[in-house]
């Protein structure tokens, strides 16, 4: 099978990979399009499905915090929208809001609201709206522990049944005695709701995971599958996938051993996409102080994994994405550089990349230098057309 990764960040670094052997680039044309967020606006999101793509952000004035969207048609980006707003919320560019629609068309949104700064403590907020964003519902919660701990990095997904599901980091055991000197575990949990919006599970599926790298999830044709970065008692934190699989977790097994040792977070998570049995996870290790972001498939349904391929050609920042294409090959994207032509201002934050149909959309954070605080950061889009 050809492989082709496609690196793309902040604008564009393309390059072609077929079966671990250098290939001639392939050179979309990367063009800006009007972007729905204005005003003091950042941390973007992308989620595509069967019913499109829509872009999430959020806004802030003063001390208020608003998540909106919009989503992509073929005359641009609709009219924003507004899920939710507050006061109190947690916001991280390694950790942005969500809004994703099922494919019943029912919209749901997902954010955090701080609960303890000291601590630095987070719940999960999920909101849903049946009337395509018009109103929303009240905020609920995923977890039920009650501890002023972290719940964050959530990644949401659609289960079989038209059901949510979403895995997230879970900071609850933090509070309990442990001899590990590095402090109790960060785990990884699973929630799911059904199609009436009951939760149906509030798991634990992996029991020791790093503290604040994101969270990947893709559906298979055996399953869902959900990538993370784990961390074991040597403080090696490669990337692990566990699967649901007929109503249960696997145990988590590495991609690939890295290992990697590092003392602290790296904040930076894998991305994992997936196209019937193929699977594919892109990440970042940065041994010895040189950082590189690597890709690996899998024809399984990532029960196995190939040779990891490296994305960059010198060096990375890591904050990776991936899609998989109907041909298995799949677009990969890390901000190396700045996408030429397209942005005016530095990048900053994580740039995000969905594909729906032929068509990629990106979405990053652009800051400028300005004396008006409010206008100092602006999501920005742009979209290629697939050859």
């Amino acid at each position: 099978m050809r492989y082709v990764l496609v690196s793309v960040a902040g604008a564009v670094v393309l390059v072609s990979i077929a079966c671990g052997r250098s290939a001639p680039p392939w050179p979309p044309t990367v063009r800006a399009i009007a972007s729905p967020a204005a005003g003091n606006t950042s941390e973007p999101q992308l989620t595509a499905t069967d019913k499109g793509v829509i872009l999430s952000w959020i806004e802030r004035s003063g001390p208020t915090t608003t998540l909106k969207f919009a989503e992509r048609t073929a005359s641009g980006w609709t009219s924003p929208l507004s899920v939710a707003a507050g006061n109190d919320w947690f916001v991280s560019y390694a950790d942005p809001p969500t809004v994703m629609r099922l494919s019943d068309g029912i919209l749901v949104g997902a954010w955090t609201r701080q609960t303890d700064p000291v601590r630095e403590a987070m719940d999960l907020q999920l909101s849903r709206s049946d009337d395509n964003g018009k109103t929303w519902s009240p905020p609920f919660t995923p977890h039920h522990d009650g501890t002023k701990t972290q719940h964050a990095f959530a990644t949401l997904f659609e289960m079989p049944g038209k059901a949510l599901g979403l895995v997230w980091l879970d900071g609850r055991e933090t509070v309990l005695e442990s001899d590990d000197d590095a402090g109790p575990p960060m785990t990884m949990r699973y929630a799911a709701f059904d199609s009436s919006w009951k939760q149906t599970a509030d798991a634990k599926i992996a029991p020791k995971v790093c503290e604040c790298c994101a969270t990947a999830a893709a559906p298979t044709d055996s399953g869902i599958i959900a990538a993370y970065r784990s961390r074991n008692d040597k403080e090696m934190r490669d990337i692990y996938v566990t699967h649901l699989e007929n109503g249960a977790w696997s145990t988590g097994t590495p991609v690939h051993e890295d290992n990697w040792r590092i003392l602290a977070c790296p904040v930076n998570g894998p991305a994992v996409s997936a196209r019937g049995r193929t699977a594919a996870v892109a990440w970042f290790v940065a041994k010895h102080d040189e950082g590189h972001a690597y890709a690996a498939f899998s024809s399984d349904g990532g029960h196995s994994w190939g040779a990891p391929m490296r994305l960059d050609e010198s060096a990375s920042l890591g904050r990776v994405g991936i899609n998989v294409l109907d041909d298995g090959s799949a677009v990969a994207e890390s901000p190396a550089i700045s996408l030429a032509g397209v942005g005016h201002g530095a990048t900053s934050g994580f740039p995000r990349m969905v594909r729906r149909g032929n068509e990629l959309v990106f979405a990053w954070t652009e800051s400028r230098s300005s004396s008006d605080e409010e206008a100092s950061m602006t999501v920005r889009t742009a979209i290629a057309a697939l050859p």
